[in-house]
């Protein structure tokens, strides 16, 4: 028999960052960031410039300002990710096509990124192989939340396993749709909440059980696991030059 879940009791409503706003769908309370990347800057980051991963959502606001940041992706036992991670143009991790046990593998997988001329989007991973695309930001993930409108085939509508969980999607163009629940929530009603509840057409699962969002100042939600890739929101600032 599968271990009973235990619901975490939904966090009380606080000051959120101005993109930020409460949500309900389906019973479950979520926090909605709506990123226009026309007055925001989106940036990855993982380690300082010694190398050391950040390890926190905390620890990097220690280093760097930011309006809001949320873990974005999955990572091995040493921090590093499992999958492609391009930071500032430099890709640090290649894309990984390959199949093994987990939510990474559970494919279709995707890629969520951001373009030299600034423009976001989430893709199938065996699609952005063939893409062209070269990101100023990239984080590879899995799986796909939301694939042109239909939700990943294997979802069950409302599976026993339960996690807070974030994630990621966007219609294209510069508005990107950062998503954390407060509570437990199945992966096919998070997808939903992308399709139905937001209308978007493609999005990406980060992770679960570790989702964190920081407002620069304290978490919001989840901050007693590790991060490894972390995706933070800042004002905006003029990109240098590709």
């Amino acid at each position: 028999m599968p271990e009973p879940v235990i619901e975490p009791k939904p966090q009380p409503a606080a000051y959120l960052p101005p993109p930020c706003r409460d949500m309900v769908f389906e019973a479950v309370n979520y926090i909605v960031c709506e990123a226009d990347l026309d007055q925001y800057d989106a940036v990855l980051r993982r380690a300082d410039a010694t190398a050391k991963p950040y390890g926190s959502l905390a620890a990097l606001a220690k280093a760097e300002s930011f309006v809001f940041a949320t873990n974005a992706g999955m990572y091995h036992e040493d921090l590093s990710p499992v999958g492609l991670y391009v930071e500032d143009g430099r890709e640090a991790s290649p894309l990984n096509l390959g199949d093994a046990p987990g939510n990474f593998f559970m494919k279709p997988n995707g890629v969520f990124y951001v373009d030299l001329s600034g423009n976001a989007g989430v893709i199938e991973s065996g699609a952005f192989a063939t893409s062209g695309i070269k990101p100023v930001l990239a984080t590879q993930s899995g799986p796909m939340l939301v694939i042109d409108g239909k939700l990943h085939p294997r979802f069950e509508e409302n599976g026993a396993s339960r996690y807070i969980r974030n994630g990621v999607g966007t219609n294209g163009g510069k508005n990107v749709v950062f998503v954390i629940s407060r509570q437990s929530v199945s992966l096919g009603s998070f997808a939903r909440l992308f399709r139905d509840g937001l209308g978007i057409r493609n999005a990406l699962f980060f992770d679960g059980a570790i989702s964190a969002l920081h407002d620069g100042s304290k978490y919001l939600v989840g901050g007693s696991h590790p991060a490894g890739p972390i995706l933070a929101v800042k004002e905006k600032t003029d990109r240098p030059t590709q």
